[in-house]
């Protein structure tokens, strides 16, 4: 498998755009989202991705074929004034799924952006929370802490990568 992630350029939005689509659609078993009357989700952050630092948008390909992206913001400055990272949207098609397509997307974004990590999952997207525990516990060796938010449905695991 000819594995790669690559950093999505403005001219490639619209195929993000498409991407962003079929995740909205697969999310709808834990979201009540609706399409809007153009029959489309319409992410409203995307454009975010181009506009705001601290926002970093990933394409993932196999063997050339698009097969997912990750959407990475920072979140803010911890007291050793290292970045603070989110997966804000994390999304591996079907097609492509245990084969260890999504840990490797992952890993590369981790060792691409140092510094405090959080990744949350929604509370009843049980494959999501297997899925993150073991790739963060397997790349930290263990090192890292699962909390829980106010402001969030669900664990998020934290760890540091510096």
């Amino acid at each position: 498998m000819n594995f790669k992630l690559e950093k999505a350029a403005i001219e490639q939005k619209s195929v993000l755009r498409n991407l962003l689509e079929l995740y909205e659609y697969d999310f709808t078993e834990f979201e009540p989202n609706d399409v809007n009357e153009h029959g489309l989700f319409e992410y409203k952050y995307l454009d975010h991705y181009w506009t705001e630092e601290g926002r970093h948008p990933f394409l993932i390909k196999v063997n050339e074929k698009l097969a997912g992206f990750v959407l990475v913001r920072k979140v803010g400055v911890n007291e050793g004034n290292n970045n603070i990272y989110s997966i804000a949207e994390f999304f591996v098609m079907k097609k492509y799924r245990r084969q260890g397509v999504g840990k490797r997307a992952a890993v590369e974004v981790f060792d691409f952006l140092k510094g405090e990590w959080e990744v949350g999952q929604l509370e009843r997207n049980l494959h999501a929370q297997k899925f993150w525990r073991n790739t963060i516990a397997e790349y930290t060796k263990g090192h890292y802490e699962e909390i829980r938010h106010a402001h969030w449905d669900g664990p998020m695991q934290r760890f540091k990568n510096l």
